[in-house]
């Protein structure tokens, strides 16, 4: 292929606020495309459903960004540190994946995460109860942001003081826009990470309680199965991982709500609809976007097209989660849509763990925000509306007015 790569403009707030026009053209120009993604990367971008549903399954496209050719992929992971950044599930591939995630899995099966429910209920009627005699708040700011920041970090045994701090470091680490990242922001940003998840250990070592992580120290040092730096890793993604998607999800899908007030006064009238709407948010406006980065052990051909060794592959699936050929009238936002395979939460062996866990976070939350947020609607024109600069996708914030309710 050799066409020049089309620059995804993520300096350009229109492309942030609705990226899908240049997405659909994209999905019609080929199956594969070469693209200049965020942070100035290079990348084949997998444009269509079950290219990229077969992609994620592919064994010869690698989760470890060592695989990769670009020397900028490692630049942009702490210097100081990078071996440990390495040494989680994300990052991994079988057998060491394998591992790790058998190590956490049992803390997010559909059982166990149903039984917190009621707590999840409990932090969002507290969040709730801070802003509904307001008669305004941003639902980000106020809502979407503490509300999964407050569930992982109680599965984690994290105190609720040091929340903050974890989520700012986070934020410095992960945020991409058009420009690079800054280094020794990224690097200064993990040297207070790592720290704070030693102490953190080292606390729990000493006075283990029934959180994650205290069973994750116990598989450390009773049983071997993770080394120190996997375990800091693990933290690392868990607390990361456990927050940033869910705030897009719940800001994200009340944004769509309000942008389609057919749909918000359906989901009003039957509230059954929270489990299929959830799903409809995270096809057609999902918190990852473009998709998800794989890296090329060998040469490979995907769809036609011969992507070289050590290429990174881009697997769209926030474009693939709009192929005609797949979701029949994929642009229209449908809270009733049934066949609803998205790729959101990936696909095979790397599927989101995390994902029981954010579905039922995504209906508690904006299920009662709606019951408790009369007369909802947004404070600003929609394109006021400031957006995620790359890679994952959200409202930065949800200014908002209802009825107030004491």
């Amino acid at each position: 292929m050799s066409e020049r790569p089309v620059l995804l403009p993520y300096a350009d707030p229109a492309f942030l606020a609705d990226p899908f026009p240049l997405y659909r053209e994209l999905r019609e120009e080929g199956p594969v495309r070469r693209v200049v993604a965020a942070g100035g990367l290079e990348a084949w971008l997998v444009t269509r459903y079950e290219d990229g549903l077969a992609a994620l399954s592919d064994p010869r496209l690698s989760s470890d960004v060592r695989d990769a050719s670009d020397p900028r992929l490692l630049a942009q992971l702490p210097a100081t540190d990078r071996e440990s950044m390495l040494s989680n599930m994300l990052r991994s591939d079988p057998p060491d994946h394998t591992r790790l995630r058998r190590l956490v899995s049992t803390a997010f099966t559909a059982r166990r995460v149903a039984q917190m429910r009621p707590r999840i209920q409990d932090i969002t009627d507290r969040l709730l109860d801070g802003i509904a005699p307001a008669g305004r708040a941003d639902l980000v700011a106020d809502f979407a942001l503490p509300l999964p920041v407050a569930v992982i970090g109680e599965l984690l045994g994290v105190p609720a003081d040091d929340r903050h701090d974890f989520q700012h470091w986070t934020d410095r680490m992960i945020m991409r826009g058009a420009e690079p990242p800054d280094p020794a922001a990224v690097d200064e940003a993990w040297r207070h990470m790592r720290a704070y998840v030693t102490d953190l250990i080292r606390d729990k070592r000493a006075r283990p309680r029934g959180d994650l992580l205290s069973a994750l120290i116990a598989a450390r040092d009773e049983e071997r199965r993770l080394s120190e730096d996997e375990l800091i890793a693990m933290v690392f993604l868990l607390l990361a991982a456990g927050y940033i998607t869910t705030v897009n999800l719940i800001g994200g899908g009340i944004a769509m709500l309000l942008a389609h007030p057919d749909q918000l006064e359906l989901l009003r009238g039957d509230p059954g609809l929270l489990g299929s709407a959830i799903e409809e948010f995270l096809r057609y406006d999902g918190p990852v976007s473009p998709g998800i980065a794989r890296f090329a052990r060998e040469d490979a051909e995907i769809a036609g097209t011969i992507v070289p060794r050590g290429a990174t592959v881009l697997i769209a699936s926030a474009i693939a989660d709009r192929d005609p050929a797949r979701f029949p009238d994929p642009d229209r936002l449908d809270i009733t849509r049934q066949d609803n395979a998205h790729l959101a939460f990936g696909h095979g062996v790397h599927y989101c763990l995390g994902a029981p866990l954010a579905r039922l976070e995504g209906q508690v939350a904006i299920g009662t925000a709606l019951r408790r947020l009369p007369e909802l609607a947004l404070a600003v024109e929609p394109q006021e509306i400031r957006w995620r600069p790359g890679g994952l996708r959200g409202p930065l914030s949800l200014p908002v007015t209802f009825r107030p309710v004491t």
